[in-house]
């Protein structure tokens, strides 16, 4: 591991040169045996948690109207979310939603196993005030249904998930539902070969983007949608048609459409986006020649961070490499401002890709929203002249790539085995909520904690290592002998101070902080650096803030200053794991020895 870890050092070395910065290491770090303390979800309901159990396969968190909603196989488990939970967190309502036995016979005919032939919950989301949205893979059949929200109770029909839910529960998939429609990003058919970016439902016309053309997406794995302005953005990677030569090369995109797009005329792209545009994330460490960090993992919805509306995305190195991760920001406006700018093409299949010149490009501008100041005259898409309307289906891709905040990664961890996929921000953390936490899973069950800092200008500058914590419970989390230690999902729910961390079998409720830790030791406390947490003056104890606390406190989060403060060894030691272990050894030895 060493070897392979200095490997990729010297890698790193190479490409980007002698600059590379090193891996911050953390400041707190919490091992297995102080977290498995937390609770935890295994499907049971109070009163049942027997040892049977059956298998989750968790696929999606959606935290709504203060009810966890657990979205898995065959089943969907409401969690209250102001409940108290002490070991293990119960289910308060479970929705059941089984393939028919003559589909699950159609998916064994098909060549699938048994295991895959089930009803995987792949779209969760709320529809209105009073109706959930969900669709499931239904043993590769998809289809969809609306509940009632309070009581889960079914409602109206069922109907087609095509171009809504993928068939495979391992196909990644996005949706969300802006103004009544429904925007998705999966594929559409038996073999994930038709990759789609569909709109749905709703009083607009069905669009979707072009079918089979690799120019649009190929390949696509589908990570995150947004909605903003006049605009859905989607978050995905693929394969670079642009960079053919030198085989499958896996670039991150961004891509947009408009709201408003009615699809083409009837001579060009009918029942097809005319907006779609996408360009490449950057997301590298500069120097002579930039390390590129290309396979996009995770993407948060947009937050407001120092007076800007970005999105912070976790980036890894390719699957066949040694691992490295890192997580940029991007703001909204560098993405708006590169799909105003060059296009990009191919003049032959052999040629290489250049930016088509200004002079060649149609007006209206292709990729525009109709009706908007420079489109006045045009009220709706399928008014677009022809020559508009055909550049755009051949030119979807962008020139410039989007810059990062600072143009630089706001996190590096290249000397581990394990990738960082999955991501949660708290952009008002603190008593005075006026800091930036970002929360960051891995394949390996364990989560990384780091501070956002600025710098003077009001800039995002860099970044803080707060804590590394592995979280993983074998004892609750294996299922049938088996450890599945990825993090599936992640959801912060601030009230609660506490993140939702999903595995395949389990859930886990982790506190944003462990103050408690600290105990007595105000040095402990203080060098932490932890916006949630605090020396209280009156109890002499480290503790978990609550936003807006008024008790009187101390906090040094930008210097983490501790001159002047005594040591207190024993008191540290006192509530250190290793005593905590020791004690528990004591206390056994005694137990046996009766």
């Amino acid at each position: 591991m060493r070897s392979e870890a200095l490997l990729l050092y010297f890698t790193l070395l190479h490409f980007a040169g002698a600059d590379f910065p090193e891996d911050p290491e953390p400041i707190s770090i919490s091992h297995g045996n102080y977290t498995k303390q937390y609770p935890v979800f295994v499907g049971h309901k109070p009163g049942h948690n027997t040892p049977q159990r059956h298998r989750l396969d968790i696929q999606l968190l959606m935290i709504m109207d203060r009810t966890l909603y657990i979205a898995a196989r065959d089943h969907i488990y409401t969690v209250d979310m102001d409940s108290s939970h002490t070991e293990e967190i119960y289910f308060s309502k479970k929705l059941t939603w089984k393939s028919r036995q003559l589909d699950v016979d159609t998916c064994r005919m098909k060549g699938k196993h048994k295991d895959e032939c089930h009803n995987f919950i792949k779209v969760l989301l709320k529809r209105d005030d009073d109706t959930l949205f969900i669709c499931g893979t239904n043993a590769f059949s998809p289809s969809c249904r609306n509940y009632k929200m309070d009581t889960l109770e079914f409602l109206g029909d069922e109907f087609s998930g095509m171009a809504r839910c993928p068939y495979d529960a391992k196909h990644a998939n996005v949706a969300l539902f802006a103004e009544g429609k429904l925007y998705s990003a999966t594929v559409t058919d038996f073999l994930a070969i038709d990759a789609v970016i569909y709109r749905s439902l709703g009083d607009s016309p069905t669009l979707r983007t072009v079918k089979h053309d690799s120019k649009w997406l190929k390949e696509p794995y589908f990570v995150h949608a947004v909605d903003y302005g006049n605009y859905i953005y989607f978050f995905f990677r693929e394969i670079a048609v642009e960079y053919h030569s030198m085989g499958k090369v896996v670039f991150p995109r961004v891509a947009r459409v408009c709201k408003n797009d009615m699809g083409g005329s009837q001579r060009v792209l009918e029942k097809q986006w005319t907006s779609f545009l996408k360009a490449r994330l950057n997301c590298s460490v500069p120097g002579d020649s930039h390390f590129y960090f290309n396979i996009l993992q995770a993407v948060t919805d947009v937050t407001h961070v120092n007076g800007r509306d970005i999105v912070l995305a976790t980036f890894s190195t390719p699957y066949n490499s040694i691992p490295g991760s890192a997580v940029c920001a991007y703001d909204i406006l560098d993405i708006a401002s590169v799909f105003t700018g060059r296009f990009k093409e191919q003049k032959s299949p052999d040629s290489i890709w250049t930016p088509v010149p200004d002079e060649r490009v149609p007006k209206p501008r292709p990729g525009s929203c109709a009706g908007s100041s420079s489109l006045e005259k045009y009220t709706s898409s399928n008014e677009f002249p022809d020559d508009t309307l055909n550049f755009i289906k051949t030119h979807s891709l962008m020139d410039e790539a989007v810059p990062s905040v600072v143009n630089k990664p706001w996190f590096l961890r290249t000397m581990v085995r394990y990738r960082l996929t999955k991501i949660a921000v708290d952009n008002a953390a603190g008593p005075n909520q006026n800091h930036t936490v970002v929360f960051l899973g891995s394949e390996k069950g364990i989560i990384l904690k780091f501070l956002v800092r600025t710098g003077n200008s009001g800039f995002l500058n860099d970044s803080l290592f707060l804590e590394e914590m592995s979280i993983y419970n074998s004892e609750k989390c294996s299922y049938d002998g088996v450890e599945d230690k990825r993090i599936m999902g992640m959801q912060l729910d601030k009230q609660s101070r506490a993140l939702y961390v999903a595995f395949s079998n389990c859930l886990i409720r982790v506190p944003l902080g462990r103050c408690e830790r600290h105990g007595k030791c105000k040095k402990a406390c203080i060098a932490s650096r932890d916006p949630y947490c605090g020396w209280m003056k009156e109890s002499g104890a480290c503790m978990q803030l609550l936003p807006g606390a008024t008790l009187a406190f101390e906090q040094d989060i930008e210097h983490g200053n501790t001159d002047g403060l005594g040591d207190y060894p024993f008191l540290s030691y006192l509530y250190s794991e290793v005593f905590q272990i020791l004690i528990k050894i004591y206390l056994n030895t005694i137990y046996f020895e009766l």
